[in-house]
């Protein structure tokens, strides 16, 4: 099914902490879509992905110096927010047929 709309590639909850800015980095690098790297309160792992020139981090408003790592995203002209946004986990058993009602199309024919 192709519905020709785009997409934002959403890491695991905390995924920086544990897998990394790198490995995050070389994942993402093959595809057309944008990314998010989820921090949670890591502010180091957020300065990290900045500084790797991610486009968006996810980074919990408790973080020490979440103000100033906001002052720096948006210095490098990225995305940065406080909490995931919804997601569709394409992991999920059946989530091939919510595809297409997630993206707010229908599925194609023939």
């Amino acid at each position: 099914m192709a519905l020709g709309r785009p997409v934002t590639l959403l890491s695991a909850p905390g995924f920086a902490v544990y897998g990394g800015c790198f490995w995050w980095q070389a994942m993402v690098a093959g595809y057309q879509a944008a990314s998010l790297l989820d921090c949670a309160d890591a502010g180091g792992r957020a300065l990290e992905a900045l500084r790797l020139g991610l486009p968006g981090v996810i980074l919990g408003r408790s973080a020490p110096n979440f103000a100033r790592i906001a002052l720096i995203a948006a210095e490098c002209g990225a995305l940065l927010l406080d909490t995931a946004p919804p997601a569709l986990d394409l992991a999920v058993r059946g989530a091939d047929r919510r595809l297409a009602g997630w993206l707010g199309g229908a599925a194609e024919t023939g």
